[in-house]
């Protein structure tokens, strides 16, 4: 191959279409637009979600909800995962490198769900009362 053999790929290139260019080319007179209204004009259009002056749908259906952005930072992991997991002492670096809690976390909350028997130290992570309780029962301790 050489420089001046280079060709664009077939089908990639094609003649731009000239439009009100007389009745013989298929695009005259309308050139494509139809006859009358908005579109059919020079510069006439509108923003999206414009229905003609009825009142739009995204401003017809009441707001509802809220989504805090701060939640993609909260982690929580239950008594089954820390017994799963088998290490003597447990923080929130030890706990992405498990594949537990995303890498974005920066809080972790241990709840009581399942059971726990291994002795379990936790450092940084917080816990709610019946899972440090379980915890504590376990011989472990969360600081």
């Amino acid at each position: 191959m050489e420089l001046n053999t280079i060709k664009p790929a077939d089908g990639s290139k094609h003649a731009k279409r000239r439009v009100g260019r007389g009745i013989g080319s298929g695009l005259g007179k309308t050139a494509g637009r139809g006859h009358k209204g908005q579109k059919s004009r020079s510069g006439g259009y509108h923003k999206v979600g414009f229905e003609g002056g009825q009142m739009p749908l995204q401003r017809r259906l009441p707001k509802r909800g809220f989504k805090s952005a701060l939640l993609k930072f909260n982690a929580e992991i239950n008594l089954t995962d820390l017994q799963r997991l088998g290490a003597a002492e447990v923080d929130i670096l030890t706990l992405k490198q498990a594949g537990l809690v995303g890498e974005l976390a920066k809080v972790v909350k241990v709840i009581k769900s399942g059971e726990l028997s291994a002795k379990v130290a936790l450092k940084g992570i917080v816990a709610t009362a019946g899972a440090k309780a379980a915890i504590e029962a376990a011989g472990g301790s969360v600081t």
